[in-house]
């Protein structure tokens, strides 16, 4: 009788522990990044990914939720904290950048990463990062090749995860930095 007890006890934490498992995100098996298989990207039209994002410059730092939606003549990112608070949402086009975030006063400027840079208090070299998440230098720049990815404009784009993504391989988790800053993101979704 007390045997069947503690056979009961064992198996019953032994479910609650399998269960538990399935609380916290499965990473994906680790691929390792390679500039040839990302190469067909260029021809990428429309993206979309949602992620976390954290960015680190010599006094600042901050988080944030990430949804960057790609077209062709239009990027739009979505920022947010926990539970969705304080979104603001950045959109280029042609140009032109729009800062929204949420209280009415809509900001556009036709010097985006010159405006997105004064807004953040950092630089982030936004037109660039548009190739970077998806794991391609810049075309208009020179780039030297790295083991983990490639450096163009003084920043070093380390691709430290790549996951398997409708038939392709796409950046899971990425550091951009340089002297300055250091941005870190997490893509936990993609949509190609």
């Amino acid at each position: 009788m007390l045997n069947s007890k503690i056979r009961l006890i064992i198996w019953g934490c032994y479910f609650l522990l399998l269960s538990g498992c399935s609380l916290f995100p499965v990473e994906p098996p680790a691929i390792a990044y390679s500039k040839t298989a990302t190469l067909p990207l260029y021809q990428l039209q429309q993206w979309s990914f949602e992620g976390r994002l954290s960015i680190t410059g010599r006094t600042d730092s901050w988080t944030a939720n990430t949804d960057w939606q790609h077209s062709v003549d239009k990027e739009r990112v979505k920022l947010s904290g926990p539970l969705g608070q304080g979104a603001t949402v950045i959109q280029l086009s042609k140009g032109v950048v729009t800062i929204d975030r949420g209280d009415g006063k809509v900001q556009t400027s036709d010097q985006p990463e010159a405006f997105i840079n004064q807004q953040l208090g950092m630089f982030v070299p936004i037109q660039s990062l548009r190739y970077w998440v998806i794991g391609l230098p810049e075309p208009t720049q020179a780039f030297t090749e790295t083991p983990t990815g490639f450096k163009q404009a003084g920043w070093l784009i380390e691709y430290k995860q790549m996951q398997a993504v409708a038939k392709t391989t796409m950046p899971y988790k990425i550091n951009v930095s340089n002297e300055q800053v250091k941005l870190k993101l997490i893509i936990d979704q993609w949509l190609l």
